[in-house]
């Protein structure tokens, strides 16, 4: 059974040179299909493409809050349009959310989530979710608007109780990198205690590195040390974490299957 990378941006230039190499490399590590979220309008093309070039890329579509004020006028509207297109490979819209660090710009994006979030609805697709410093704010607006196909809080990182509301609003865990570090007692605690199958496996890649790691670009390569890291914090053999996560990664993202062998 291959892991599925549930949000790795397979799509940035360190990967490029490279990528078909990287992709049977990481094949042969165990790891075989991935969600690649977009960023904003500049890279939704570019993950179409990937998607139909290589087998097992699924992808979402979104603005991501970083960019929100780079998003040309009328950005929505011709999301909606390529949305409504189905292209082959898509699964989710995404990446969007808030990001309430200082350092970040904050106009816009608040709307664009929210905006972003009524696509979902719409169109009937999982939301992948950024939610840095946000999360009691991003849970009120989930419970607001209440999206009924879910998704997933990207790089989960916070209390056992926040991790309790997102599921119970229908979110899953977005797992990766932050359980290796010792300092992440919280966050570490609450994935010990939530059920198995509201956790989803992924990287970020080129992002989150495992602790000793910090300055190298991550890979999906780290994907089976995290699911072994899951493994041993929860104290459960690790052909159950695997076996689990997979089959809740297809419920959370019901149209990957399809579209991935299609």
């Amino acid at each position: 059974m291959q892991l599925i990378d549930t949000h790795c941006h397979l799509d940035f230039p360190v990967f490029e040179p490279d990528r078909e190499a990287l992709l049977a490399q990481w094949r042969q590590l165990g790891v075989g299909k991935y969600i690649i979220p977009a960023v904003g309008e500049e890279n939704w093309t570019r993950l179409i493409s990937l998607a139909e070039r290589h087998a097992g890329i699924a992808y979402g579509l979104g603005i991501h809050p970083w960019y929100v004020g780079a998003q040309a006028p009328d950005v929505l509207a011709r999301l909606h349009a390529l949305l409504a297109s189905r292209p082959r490979g898509l699964v989710a819209i995404g990446e969007c959310g808030l990001d309430l660090r200082s350092q970040v710009p904050q106009e816009g994006q608040v709307e664009m989530f929210e905006a972003q979030i009524r696509l979902a609805m719409e169109h009937e697709l999982p939301l992948i979710v950024h939610s840095v410093r946000a999360n009691d704010t991003v849970a009120k607006i989930l419970r607001r608007f209440k999206p009924a196909a879910g998704g997933v809080i990207h790089a989960f990182s916070g209390s056992l109780h926040q991790a309790e509301v997102f599921w119970q609003l229908g979110f899953r865990l977005g797992i990766g990198g932050v359980i290796s570090y010792e300092r992440a007692n919280k966050t570490r605690e609450a994935i010990r205690d939530m059920p198995l199958e509201a956790l989803l496996l992924e990287t970020d890649a080129p992002d989150m590195p495992l602790q000793g790691r910090q300055g190298e670009p991550n890979t999906p390569a780290s994907l089976p040390v995290i699911a072994q890291l899951l493994a041993e914090l929860r104290q459960q053999p690790l052909e159950d974490v695997i076996s689990v996560l997979h089959e809740s990664t297809l419920r959370a993202f019901p149209r990957m299957e399809r579209e991935i062998n299609s």
